[in-house]
C-alpha cells in the first residue's frame, strides 16, 4: 500500500461519522456536474462487510462471523473469509439467481446457486479460472482495505453509502436500464411506448432477447444461462427501430437544455445476455446497443439526435483537464477494468482511480459531485435482505461512495437507496424536481410508478453539506492495473480497442 493511500486512510479513522444527516444542508445547485461511475458486479459485504460503522457481516459477541451459508456439495456451511486474489468468480446473477440468492429473506443461497450453476455449467470454468480448489466457490469471500485501498480511502474521506440497492432484483441489462430511464421493459410495439410491461429479465425484443420467449424461459428456468439471443437491431446502422419506446432520462434533460455526455470504454462486455456466469465476451462500442451501453436503444435518443453525446472514455480526461465536463455524465467501463468476473479487481480500481483524479485535477472540481456504484451483486454474498420501496422489490445491496468537495467527511450512510436516487438528485438539481413521470414528461409510456417519488427512497443530497468551503482534491495513487483477468478456459481474450491508459 502505497504512502499516500495510507494517510487517507488513516484520515478520520477516529471518529467516523455514521448515520444518517439530518436534512440537506444548503444550495444543491452548487452541484454544476454530475458523474455516476458504474462498476460491476459486487456486493456491498464482498468489499466493505469489515468497513468499521458499516452495516457489515454479522458478529458474535466474540468478533467472530454469525453467518455461515450451507454449502450443499461440501455437507457443511461456509462463513465469510478473506479473499486476497485479484480474480473472483462470483456466481451467476440473473433474476432467477436473485431469488435463489436470497431465499425469501434468508440470505443463504449463496453457494447452493454457485454449485448447481457450476453442475448445468457445460463449460465448466467457474472458478477454476483463479486457480481454486476443485469446489472452487468464492462467493463467501470478501476484500478489504489491503485490495481495494482506494475504495476503502473514499469512504474514510467521503461518503460510504452501507445501504444501496440495486434497483430490482436482476442482472446488468436491467441495472442499466434502471440507471438511466427509472425501469426495464419488454415492449410489443418498439414505436409504441404504451405497449410495455415491467421485464427484469431479457428486455432486448429479438429472437431470445425477450423474457416473453418460451425458449428462454426454458433454458434459465433449468439454470442453463447458456443462449446467446441475436439482436438484430444492434449493430451500426440497423434499420431496424430501437428496442426502447419508452423515456430516459436524457429525454429530459435534452428538453431543459441540459448537457449530458456517456462515456463509454471501447473493448468488450463481459456479461452474458442469460445472466449466467461465463459467455464470449461482446464487442462494446459506442454505436451499437449492448448490456452496459442502452441508451442507443431507445428511441427517444434518435428522436432528439441525441446519439452523439454518447462517446468512447478516453473523451472524459480530454474534457475533465479542459473544464468541459457536461452537467451530466456516466462513466461505463470495458470488461477488463469492470470488475465484473473474471476481470481483476485492481484494474477496476485502477481506472476509477483515474477518472476521479482527472476530474479532481480539472477546474470543474470545485462544483462537481461524483457517485460511485456497482450494477449488481455478481452473486457475491450479502447479508441483508433487500426491502420494497414504494411497492417496488429492491435487488441485492452494493458498494456505494458519493465523492465531492461538498460531500460529508467520513461519513456512513444508513439512508434505503436505489440507481433511483441518482436520478431524484439529476431532477432535483437540474430539471426543477421534473420527473420521469408519463402524466407530466409529455411523453406518456406505460411505467407502473414513478420511482424517484416513492415513499422511503433516501435523498443523496443529505450526504452533503454545501454550506461547507470546497474541500481540495484527494488525488490517489492507482496502483496496479493486473488487466486483463484471465479469460474462461476455451476463449480466447479479446484486447479492446482504443484503451485510454
Amino acid at each position: 500500500m502505497s504512502s499516500v493511500v495510507a494517510a487517507a486512510i488513516a484520515v478520520c479513522v477516529a471518529g467516523v461519522a455514521a448515520g444518517t444527516a439530518d436534512a440537506a444542508s444548503g444550495d444543491i445547485h452548487k452541484i454544476e456536474h454530475v458523474v455516476v461511475i458504474m462498476q460491476e458486479n459486487r456486493s456491498f459485504d464482498h468489499y466493505f462487510g469489515t468497513y468499521p460503522g458499516a452495516d457489515g457481516f454479522p458478529r458474535n459477541p466474540d468478533g467472530s462471523f454469525a453467518v455461515c451459508v450451507p454449502d450443499p456439495r461440501a455437507g457443511q456451511c461456509q462463513k465469510p473469509f478473506h479473499n486476497s486474489d485479484d480474480t473472483n468468480a462470483g456466481g451467476p446473477h440473473y433474476h432467477e439467481s436473485a431469488d435463489a440468492d436470497i431465499d425469501g429473506g434468508k440470505m443463504d443461497g449463496f453457494v447452493k446457486t454457485v454449485e448447481e450453476s457450476q453442475a448445468l455449467d457445460t463449460d465448466k470454468v467457474s472458478c477454476m479460472v483463479a486457480g481454486k480448489a476443485p469446489s472452487c466457490v468464492d462467493v463467501m469471500g470478501y476484500h478489504d482495505a489491503h485490495e481495494i485501498p482506494n475504495y476503502w480511502a473514499y469512504a474514510r474521506n467521503f461518503v460510504l453509502q452501507d445501504h444501496m440497492f440495486e434497483p430490482s432484483d436482476t442482472w446488468s441489462l436491467p441495472a442499466h436500464l434502471f440507471m438511466v430511464s427509472g425501469w426495464s421493459a419488454s415492449c410489443s410495439s418498439r414505436r409504441d411506448p404504451m405497449s410495455c410491461k415491467t421485464d427484469l429479465g431479457f428486455p432486448d425484443s429479438e429472437g431470445l432477447g425477450s423474457s416473453n420467449n418460451p425458449l428462454l424461459q426454458q433454458a434459465t428456468g433449468a439454470g442453463l444461462g447458456v443462449l446467446e439471443p441475436a439482436d438484430a437491431d444492434d449493430v451500426a446502422g440497423s434499420p431496424q427501430a430501437p428496442d426502447y419506446p419508452w423515456t430516459d432520462v436524457t429525454y429530459l434533460l435534452h428538453k431543459h437544455g441540459v448537457s449530458w455526455k456517456y462515456y463509454l470504454a471501447l473493448g468488450t462486455e463481459p456479461d452474458c445476455r442469460t445472466g449466467a456466469m461465463t459467455c464470449p465476451p461482446q464487442v462494446q462500442a459506442v454505436n451499437t446497443p449492448e448490456i452496459w451501453n442502452p441508451l442507443p436503444d431507445f428511441a427517444d435518443v434518435h428522436a432528439t439526435g441525441q446519439l452523439d453525446k454518447i462517446v468512447p472514455d478516453g473523451q472524459l480526461f480530454k474534457d475533465a483537464a479542459a473544464g468541459h465536463l457536461p452537467a451530466v455524465s456516466w462513466v461505463i467501463p470495458s470488461g477488463d477494468n469492470s470488475e465484473h468476473p473474471f476481470g481483476t479487481v485492481s484494474s477496476g480500481q485502477n481506472h476509477v482511480t483515474r477518472v476521479i483524479n482527472a476530474i479532481m485535477g480539472g477546474p470543474d472540481w470545485d462544483s462537481t459531485a461524483i457517485f460511485v456504484a456497482w450494477d449488481d451483486w455478481g452473486g457475491f454474498y450479502d447479508h441483508v435482505p433487500p426491502p420494497v420501496v414504494g411497492g417496488q422489490q429492491y435487488g441485492l445491496r452494493v458498494p456505494a461512495l458519493v465523492i465531492s468537495p461538498y460531500a460529508r467527511r467520513g461519513f456512513i450512510d444508513h439512508q434505503t437507496l436505489s440507481f433511483d436516487a441518482y436520478l431524484k438528485f439529476i431532477e432535483d438539481d437540474f430539471l426543477s424536481g421534473a420527473r420521469l413521470d408519463p402524466s407530466t414528461d409529455g411523453r406518456p409510456d406505460s411505467r407502473p410508478s414513478v420511482r424517484e417519488n416513492a415513499p422511503g427512497l433516501g435523498d443523496l443530497q443529505r450526504d452533503f453539506d454545501f454550506e461547507q468551503a470546497p474541500r481540495p482534491p484527494l488525488p490517489l495513487d492507482p496502483g496496479p492495473a493486473n488487466y486483463p483477468g484471465p479469460a474462461p478456459i476455451g476463449r480466447p481474450y479479446l484486447a479492446p480497442a482504443g484503451r485510454h491508459h
